[in-house]
């Protein structure tokens, strides 16, 4: 069952942690570790950092624990999304009662860290931090576009508004990371989303300061990204809305093969006879196909439930 971490100040402070995730971030890890500490030097707040070191080849190691970081390291470098599961277990071992998650490139200003804090301690399950709501100093345009399009998607499926799908900027209660399990071998941001939404968690986002950093590791090319998101977000669909993702491609087979049908109806009227023997099998086979996958949905939701 969820629970809400109170802001009152006679209540106990929560425990924070902030986790980042780090393969070869040698250069930009100190600095993020540095600007980190100051913002939180002007709070109260109980926190520990905990850089999980993800295979890295340089001194990623080295430079976290300069700056008083808890180091996990994967032996071997694993990715984004196994390394999100692997901190979320290492956060639930910290005792985390709020975790707030940040890159290591630089591109998530700290300033914003509190502003995720007092959301969750508002009541909120997830908080985004929101790079379109806010000010993004560099996003190629094709990536812009693509993530708008995602953000649609998701705002459809779990009827919750998102502007950022993407952003690896975010907050959210020990519940979510221990309630939340995840199938994505590629990465964590859309499927938490989904999944939160699916499970009762409260969402909302903050606008939020996005510099301008190198590029991505995560995908060659935004192709390769948009086609591993789309297939995940199909996967999430598929798992949480059985009847309605296998309805709607069975009604489309039983509307086209009915189509093709009505269709040979009327030449039978107008010309006498059908003829078009393969439209003729084809309409009786995309029928029966639509029948099939509309069953199985059922059959898949009764299971879900």
């Amino acid at each position: 069952m969820k629970k809400n971490i109170p802001s009152s100040p006679n209540k106990k402070v929560p425990k924070i942690i902030i986790s980042i995730p780090a393969y070869n971030e040698e250069k930009t890890l100190p600095y993020v570790l540095h600007e980190i500490k100051q913002v939180m030097s002007q709070h109260s707040y109980n926190y520990q950092i905990l850089v999980l070191n993800d295979g890295s080849k340089d001194l990623t190691i080295e430079a976290a624990q300069s700056q008083g970081a808890i180091v996990i390291s994967n032996k071997r470098n694993m990715g984004l999304a196994e390394t999100f599961r692997r901190e979320m277990r290492a956060c639930l071992e910290l005792g985390a009662e709020i975790i707030i998650h940040t890159d290591a490139d630089g591109q998530y200003h700290p300033q914003h860290i509190p502003q995720l804090i007092e959301k969750v301690r508002e009541g909120y399950d997830l908080v985004l931090g929101s790079r379109f709501q806010g000010k993004i100093e560099k996003m190629p345009l094709l990536k812009r576009l693509g993530n708008i399009a995602f953000s649609k998607v998701l705002t459809s499926l779990t009827k919750v508004k998102i502007t950022d799908s993407t952003t690896g900027y975010r907050a959210f209660t020990a519940e979510v990371a221990r309630d939340i399990n995840y199938i994505n071998t590629f990465t964590y941001t859309q499927e938490q989303i989904i999944k939160a939404a699916k499970q009762g968690f409260k969402i909302t986002e903050i606008p939020i300061v996005a510099r301008k950093t190198r590029d991505s590791r995560l995908f060659k090319n935004p192709l390769q990204y948009a086609i591993k998101a789309w297939i995940n977000i199909f996967r999430i669909y598929r798992d949480y809305e059985p009847l309605a993702f296998f309805g709607r491609i069975g009604i489309t087979f039983l509307v086209t093969g009915t189509a093709i049908g009505i269709w040979l109806i009327y030449r039978f009227f107008i010309l006498g006879y059908v003829g078009r023997y393969p439209s003729t099998i084809l309409s009786m086979l995309l029928i029966l196909s639509g029948l099939q996958i509309i069953l199985f949905g059922f059959l898949a939701d009764m299971v879900r439930k």
